[in-house]
């Protein structure tokens, strides 16, 4: 089956059909960075990562804006042996293209173990990007 959707992409664990579903110019909105992310190849090297961190990442409910611009993710996973909840939100361009990627995670120690876990792993995610950010 080929995957169509970034949930079936996730689901798969699939880096490259998620690659191809993101827009060249996409800004990825971390829930534990202050600053967003812009391009491609980084949003990709940290989808590529937290795909790796989140144990047993399920999503548990979609909701979807009847024009397609807008998609929200619920997932639930675990890191650190914590449970944590989040919200994927796409805003996708006239293309069908994410081109906006906003994160949200919640607990707080939930989140907290996310950044820790991020933050180890940063260099080798620029280095991924072609050293970009």
């Amino acid at each position: 089956m080929a995957v169509r959707t970034f949930r079936e992409a996730v689901e798969a664990h699939d880096p490259a059909a998620m690659d191809a579903l993101l827009a060249e110019d996409v800004v990825f909105r971390s829930p534990v960075a202050f600053k967003p992310y812009r391009g491609k190849a980084i949003t990709s090297a940290i989808l590529r990562e937290v795909i790796q961190l989140l144990e047993d990442l399920h999503y548990i409910r979609e909701i979807r804006d009847p024009n397609g611009v807008d998609h929200a993710l619920v997932f639930e996973a675990k890191v650190e042996g914590l449970d944590v909840t989040g919200c994927d939100f796409l805003q996708y361009d006239a293309d069908g293209r994410i081109a906006d990627f906003m994160v949200m995670v919640r607990p707080l120690r939930a989140a907290e173990a996310v950044a820790r876990q991020m933050s180890a792993r940063f260099e080798q995610i620029k280095a991924a990007a072609g050293g970009e950010h």
